[in-house]
């Protein structure tokens, strides 16, 4: 089979609107996850033993199991606990703990390099618990992992692929019903591939321009 770029022209405005719903879910997605991922790592780092091993069960189950067997979990099994999720809400739910969980990972790793001195001199000038992780902590936290955090949004972005298999209407699922219909799987696959390129670039491209920004104002 040729490839046409007629034929891709053609399917590639649909694809695009398509895309807009993954954009419209990875961006739900990482609000939830950083959120998600700061609050664990506060809770973490109180060093409760009970709330310690819960988090560790968590992140053990969420790293040393597929992201789509997860997304299952959220679909399919929740409902037996009586909570029956439409598509977009069980796979949002089901990308954000796991990006939420990788997200504690990257925030652990970026607190270790942050000297204990500066929490000991906060400390000593009587700031609570609260004002020194939002005034002291998380700022600093935030610029050192934030080339790890673009990293993991573009992760984000092509999880939401995954959320095709349960009937979310995203880029991947348009492609493969155009396919279908059309005997042309080459095309729309690289269309969906593009769309999901695109998107990651400019995912990029804002990360490089933040940390310029975020540079020129520690010069």
């Amino acid at each position: 089979m040729s490839f046409q770029v007629a034929t891709l022209m053609s399917v590639l405005p649909a694809l695009i609107e398509a895309a807009l719903v993954n954009l419209r879910l990875a961006a739900i997605v990482v609000v939830l996850a950083v959120l998600g991922g700061t609050g664990l790592t506060v809770l973490r780092a109180m060093k409760i033993g009970v709330v310690n091993g819960l988090i560790g069960v968590m992140i053990s189950f969420i790293r040393g199991t597929p992201l789509l067997i997860q997304i299952f979990i959220f679909y399919y099994v929740a409902p037996a606990f009586g909570l029956d999720l439409r598509p977009e809400v069980a796979g949002v739910a089901a990308l954000s703990l796991n990006s939420a969980i990788f997200i504690t990972e990257i925030m652990r790793a970026g607190l270790q390099s942050i000297p204990p001195g500066q929490v000991e001199a906060a400390s000593a000038l009587a700031l609570s618990r609260r004002a020194i992780w939002l005034a002291v902590v998380l700022p600093q936290l935030f610029r050192r992992i934030l080339p790890v955090l673009v990293n993991e949004v573009t992760i984000i972005v092509k999880g939401t692929a995954l959320l095709s298999v349960i009937t979310v209407v995203d880029v991947l699922r348009t492609a493969q019903q155009i396919a279908s219909a059309s005997y042309r799987p080459f095309e729309t696959l690289v269309g969906a591939a593009l769309c999901f390129l695109a998107i990651n670039l400019a995912v990029m491209a804002a990360g490089r321009l933040l940390e310029r920004r975020m540079a020129d104002a520690r010069a």
